[in-house]
């Protein structure tokens, strides 16, 4: 077998995200073919073979890529819509036009929205798709697909839904699947396209979309099927105050309660949000290991409140970051939300020792490995992990006078992507990516925008 090509960085400051936040001012990483090989401080070994290219990342702080643990690809193409709602109001306003999507909307959505991610660092995304309009086309295969030409690294959480306007949930009746279908579907789905390998580029979770949008039967059986089939689990859990009462009044107790008596609490569930939550609530998540998705932006524009963060680190809840639909965050970045995770969490209860610049950084990257069930391969910058990193510039007039990198990355402006690498491969150069064309990608969306939207005024 031939020997791995090596790639070199050096001259840059370093932060690993490892179980002792291992920090070089001044250091290296030797990639070897898609894992990282070695990295420490001062310049790289002397003789090493196959080098095919050193990278003088003078002026950088190399982190590990940005894990994204939530999103919605095709809300893309629904942008700047509904912006004074809350979120019960904010999907009834939507529903209606996001149950007219297909095929290459959610194509061309999916581009943007990885695109988006991508040239801001990420270098793991997911996307929590359950809108399966019939006669809609392949919408999973098309996501996966736009997935695979960026080269991100991607989880598809499959969604469902099957409780509609006449069963007391939100969405049109037109657009949700019945029980069986999304079982079907979903299982078909994971059996088409999840890699349980150490190094897959693609992974299928199985993901009801929400207590008031899905049956107690297709949660229950949807739990049932993703241990059947070993895989994980996703949904929305306590977004809202509305929601909690939607769950008290249609079951009985809140949503926490609720998940647990229908197998959706373990190691193997992560959920969105997680914003109302008591402390018996908290516990309930420490005592099970289930992760949660914190996406600050999303809960602030759609005024759903402060999740407590500090209290679910402390307690041991493992927490990633989420972009959440571009129709609730419309920058679509997730390195953003390193910065709004801290401040937004210091409005709350624990003030300024709410969250650090470092915890931050490790909410967007070990965090989200730990959520995704991937901390073993991705999510710190370790001897034998996949090679997925960022090099971010900070010597310009943005970052240069901010001594710490690390706060520089985290407090600072959005600062420009110079290089990121997914499985050894580059995929960003100078902030701009390198396998896909970015022009092409926004007259895309564009278009398919505005053709959803001719269609909704239509119909």
């Amino acid at each position: 077998m031939a020997a791995a090509q090596r790639i070199v960085i050096e001259n840059c400051s370093i932060a690993t995200v490892d179980a002792n936040d291992t920090e070089y001012a001044n250091g290296y990483v030797v990639i070897a073919g898609n894992r990282i090989e070695a990295l420490g401080a001062g310049k790289a070994p002397e003789g090493l073979e196959n080098v095919v290219r050193r990278i003088d990342a003078s002026g950088h702080l190399v982190t590990p890529g940005l894990v994204n643990t939530h999103h919605h690809f095709y809300q893309w193409i629904t942008r700047g819509l509904a912006t004074d709602h809350n979120l019960f109001n904010w999907l009834v306003a939507l529903y209606p036009t996001w149950a007219r999507i297909d095929e290459q909307m959610c194509y061309s959505a999916a581009q943007g929205s990885l695109g988006m991610m991508a040239r801001g660092g990420v270098t793991t995304a997911m996307d929590h798709h359950y809108v399966f309009p019939k006669d809609s086309g392949d919408l999973s295969g098309a996501i996966i697909r736009a997935a695979r030409e960026m080269g991100v690294r991607f989880t598809l959480a499959r969604g469902s839904m099957d409780r509609s306007e006449k069963d007391g949930g939100l969405p049109p009746d037109f657009a949700v699947e019945t029980l069986e279908g999304a079982l079907a579907a979903t299982e078909a789905t994971v059996k088409e396209h999840h890699d349980a390998s150490f190094d897959a580029m693609t992974q299928v979770a199985v993901a009801p979309c929400s207590p008031f949008s899905v049956s107690t039967e297709l949660l229950r059986e949807g739990a049932q099927l993703a241990r059947r089939l070993g895989v994980r689990l996703h949904t929305h859990g306590s977004e809202t105050v509305e929601e909690e009462q939607f769950c008290k009044e249609l079951f009985g107790m809140g949503p926490t309660d609720y998940f647990e008596s229908t197998g959706w609490l373990g190691e193997d569930v992560w959920m969105a949000h997680c914003v109302h939550m008591n402390d018996s609530d908290i516990a309930a998540f420490a005592r099970t290991k289930t992760g949660v998705a914190h996406c600050p932006s999303s809960n602030a524009r759609l005024a759903a409140g402060i999740a407590r963060v500090p209290d679910m680190l402390a307690a041991g809840v493992p927490v990633g970051l989420g972009v959440d639909g571009t129709a609730s965050n419309e920058s679509g970045e997730l390195h953003t939300e390193l910065r709004n995770a801290l401040l937004i969490n210091r409005l709350g209860a624990h003030r300024e020792a709410a969250l650090n610049a470092r915890q931050a950084l490790r909410l967007g990257t070990y965090g989200g490995a730990q959520v995704l069930g991937r901390s073993a391969e991705i999510g710190s910058l370790e001897a034998g992990k996949l090679a997925d990193l960022v090099l971010w510039k900070l010597d310009t007039i943005a970052h240069a006078s901010i001594a710490d990198p690390v706060t520089a990355l985290v407090f600072g402006a959005a600062a420009p992507v110079t290089a990121s690498f997914v499985n050894g491969r580059q995929i960003v150069e100078a902030g701009r990516l390198l396998h896909v064309d970015e022009d092409a990608i926004a007259r895309s969306t564009r278009a398919e925008a505005q053709r959803l939207a001719q269609i909704t005024a239509q119909a």
